[in-house]
């Protein structure tokens, strides 16, 4: 059973989204305020997140970007003004979907499944792809980097990399499950001690994150530590 995390400061429209997932077989959980969003994304895992945009606390633009920094889950956002789709596009927030309010629930569990029938299919294509390539090698390795070339292969699918990208995957790789601080990273990436700031590190990641990411949805290779720094995990 799918599990679904409902982000919704109605709680009528809530409930009634959650019972018409659990009659599709989808489990949901439900929050109604922006604030407690973060800690339930880091105390459970969700196959997919609804994600409205006015909330109290932390709005749902701004979740979404924090979410992106910790995960790949799908994020379909909801939204009461039209005006917000170009936004929500010209953004390029990292959301799978979205959909505008007044929605019929039915419409809401239709995208649902299609996006979760979408991220399902290509980590089947990709698995498929990784078992053939086992017969061909018994050991394959996860990550190949190459320093000279600057060039990094994931599953033997190479990752157009920049080079402070490769620097980064390279450090954090060294070492899978130590944290690394943003000023750690800094230290290490720019040897010249340029003054670089720790959101420029947090861009970085994001886009090395992205790129890994479309090798192998659904492994977070580069995960984010909360208020602490980032790690690699294999």
């Amino acid at each position: 059973m799918s599990k679904v995390l409902i982000v919704e400061d109605e709680v009528k429209i809530a409930q009634l989204l959650k019972d018409y997932l659990l009659q599709s077989n989808l489990e949901s959980v439900m929050v109604h305020d922006g604030n407690a969003v973060l800690d339930l994304v880091h105390e459970h895992v969700f196959d997919i997140i609804l994600l409205d945009i006015m909330l109290p606390g932390k709005d749902g633009i701004s979740l979404c970007r924090e979410i992106r920094q910790l995960s790949a889950v799908p994020i379909i956002m909801v939204t009461a003004k039209v005006d917000e789709i170009d936004r929500l596009i010209g953004l390029e927030l990292g959301a799978d979907d979205y959909i505008c309010k007044p929605f019929s629930p039915r419409e809401v569990v239709a995208r649902v499944k299609a996006v979760l029938r979408r991220t399902q299919s290509q980590t089947q294509s990709l698995n498929q792809a990784n078992n053939g390539a086992d017969t061909i090698n018994a050991k394959p390795q996860i990550i190949e980097l190459d320093p000279d070339k600057y060039q990094a292969r994931i599953f033997d699918i190479p990752v157009e990399l920049t080079a402070i990208e490769f620097n980064l995957l390279q450090i954090l790789a060294k070492e899978p499950g130590r944290i690394y601080s943003r000023s750690q990273l800094i230290d290490q990436v720019y040897q010249d001690h340029r003054v670089v700031s720790e959101r420029t590190i947090d861009s970085h990641v994001k886009k090395l994150r992205k790129k890994l990411n479309d090798i192998k949805p659904g492994m977070d290779f580069v995960q984010s530590v909360y208020s602490v720094g980032y790690k690699f995990a294999i």
